[in-house]
């Protein structure tokens, strides 16, 4: 018997899922809504899924598992629409970057008898620097040699955290789990600062008396400084900011605090600290990049531990962050 998903919203990471599960429709079988029918219609020429529905309520109705790849400020209003349609064990996930506050609308939304679990992934390293956008930037490898972190609220069904970590595994990515509010704290850092900080450079620089000499000259350096202004709806950074608000602050006052101590520097006219500091940058993203691209560093860091069993997951989740991202090199208990 295969497992019934409907994918609502068939961007980038919706109609990736598509393209990555339909090399597995022994097991699974996929319907696809999207806001836009034109979208929609596309994504199933595509093959990203393998049937559509206009209609939101028939979407979900027959589904086992509901994912929602929306922006995060339409995810509070779809699951108000959705929950009393989804059948009696149905499962719905998302993935926005943000999740405490998800789980709490899940608790206030959904009936007895279904459940939430919040998926954050980290993308294939060779698909970082994509130029496409939305569903012309759909790929069924964009999953591969990636990451997927799991959250839910205490007392989540093993049966949905089984549903999650299958799912991942046929999107060719590594599974793990991850309290909400370390996600909440790791993704204000890698997600929302740099959104953050591109709407400040281009509030900046536009304002200049002189910005209409400047466009001119600009350049890839503005052109990637400013990206992460290109593929996410302002509404949505927004409402993930405000919702992530102290993470999201903390995070303002540490790259402040970093961008006034630069000034201090050139302030001070001290060429070799500030060479220093540059040179430290470059190297820091640089290897940052090397990681990235090795694809299974992942598996290095978090070490030779297995998936912890279900009944004991979520008692695990802190830390799963840490593990995954910590700059220390570990050895695996083989070595």
């Amino acid at each position: 018997m295969t497992v019934k998903i409907t994918i609502i919203g068939l961007g980038q990471i919706g109609a990736s899922m598509g393209l990555a599960l339909a090399n597995h429709k022994d097991q699974v079988s996929t319907l696809g809504h999207d806001k836009s029918a034109e979208a929609a219609r596309k994504a199933q020429k595509l093959g990203a899924v393998e049937s559509i529905s206009y209609n939101l309520h028939a979407a979900v109705e027959n589904a086992d598992v509901i994912v929602l790849a929306i922006p995060f400020d339409a995810i509070n209003e779809t699951l108000k629409i959705i929950a009393g349609d989804m059948h009696e064990e149905a499962v719905v996930m998302d993935t926005a970057p943000i999740k405490s506050v998800i789980v709490g609308w899940a608790k206030e939304f959904l009936p007895p008898g279904r459940h939430y679990v919040g998926l954050t992934p980290a993308l294939n390293p060779a698909r970082l620097e994509d130029a496409a956008l939305g569903l012309d930037a759909a790929r069924a490898d964009l999953f591969q040699k990636g990451a997927v972190a799991i959250s839910a609220a205490h007392g989540t069904a093993g049966g949905a955290l089984q549903l999650a970590t299958d799912l991942i595994t046929l999107l060719g990515a590594l599974p793990f789990f991850a309290d909400p509010q370390e996600v909440d704290g790791v993704m204000a850092a890698a997600h929302l600062l740099p959104g953050l900080s591109a709407a400040a450079l281009v509030e900046a620089i536009t304002t200049q008396p002189g910005w209409s000499d400047i466009r001119k000259l600009a350049g890839k350096p503005y052109s990637s400084a400013t990206r992460p202004l290109q593929g996410e709806e302002s509404a949505a950074l927004a409402g993930a900011t405000l919702q992530n608000q102290s993470n999201a602050l903390r995070m303002l006052d540490v790259y402040i605090a970093a961008l006034t101590s630069l000034r201090s520097v050139i302030a001070r006219n001290d060429m070799r600290e500030l060479e220093t500091r540059l040179e430290l940058a470059r190297r820091g993203r640089a290897q940052w990049q090397l990681d990235r691209a090795r694809g299974d560093w992942l598996a290095v860091e978090i070490g030779a531990q297995e998936m912890p069993n279900f009944s004991g997951v979520l008692k695990q989740q802190i830390g799963g962050l840490d593990k995954l991202f910590s700059r220390r090199n570990k050895k695996s208990d083989k070595e």
